[in-house]
């Protein structure tokens, strides 16, 4: 597009916004206050059934939910990386250590996030372990933004396994809308939905294309 081409397109388009505000008082104002009286949540649910909602609806994202206490923590997080067969877990600055105390250092080497770890190092890394900021039943969705123990971005996108510990009942909301308080929207905010899939035309499904293939999700109480 030329530049007398492209100045033309802009007169006609503030002339069209002249003529769709003539009909506007002058002494109107610019912008008024929406009411965004939306639902805060569908329905009304106790803490223990907006947590088995939230575990039904990643399970129906194909994550695997895990239950576990404190004290059981440790060996759930040794199990899940066994299981896996990784030799080598990302650990986001500020992991609780007390999460770890299970992992045998003969056999799994601790890689700690910083700023030196390249993503070609990265994807060679088995498994990656962090904390989240909130999830959110209804969607089946996890947030993490960066905070304590959940490390960069592509920490968590790029190792093909992915553990996250949501704790409950207290990092659990049943609804975006009661999720996006408790968020600031400076902050890098990854929402993850299931491990990472996609689907062709033909609705062939394929895991870890833009992250991790596997997520296992533990529901701390």
């Amino acid at each position: 597009m030329t530049t007398t081409d492209s100045s033309g397109a802009r007169a006609e388009i503030l002339a069209r916004i002249r003529r769709a505000l003539t009909d506007v008082p002058p002494n109107e104002p610019e912008a008024e206050t929406i009411p965004r009286d939306y639902l805060q949540e569908h329905g009304t649910h106790t803490n223990a059934q907006t947590i088995e909602l939230l575990a039904e609806n990643l399970t129906d994202y194909r994550a695997h939910v895990h239950r576990s206490t404190a004290d059981e923590l440790p060996a759930t997080i040794a199990g899940l990386v066994a299981d896996r067969g990784s030799t080598s877990v990302v650990i986001p600055a500020e992991l609780p250590i007390t999460w770890l105390t299970a992992l045998e250092p003969s056999s799994v080497t601790l890689v700690p996030d910083s700023s030196d770890l390249t993503p070609r190092q990265l994807d060679e890394v088995g498994s990656v372990i962090s904390a989240c900021a909130i999830a959110i039943a209804e969607t089946g969705t996890i947030v993490l933004d960066g905070g304590p123990g959940q490390g960069r971005r592509m920490v968590t996108l790029i190792p093909d396994h992915h553990i996250c510990v949501i704790r409950v009942p207290d990092q659990v909301v049943a609804s975006v809308p009661q999720a996006l308080p408790r968020l600031v929207p400076t902050r890098p905010l990854t929402w993850i939905a299931g491990p990472s899939a996609t689907s062709d035309i033909e609705l062939d499904r394929v895991e870890g294309v833009h992250g991790p293939r596997t997520l296992d999700v533990i529901l701390l109480s």
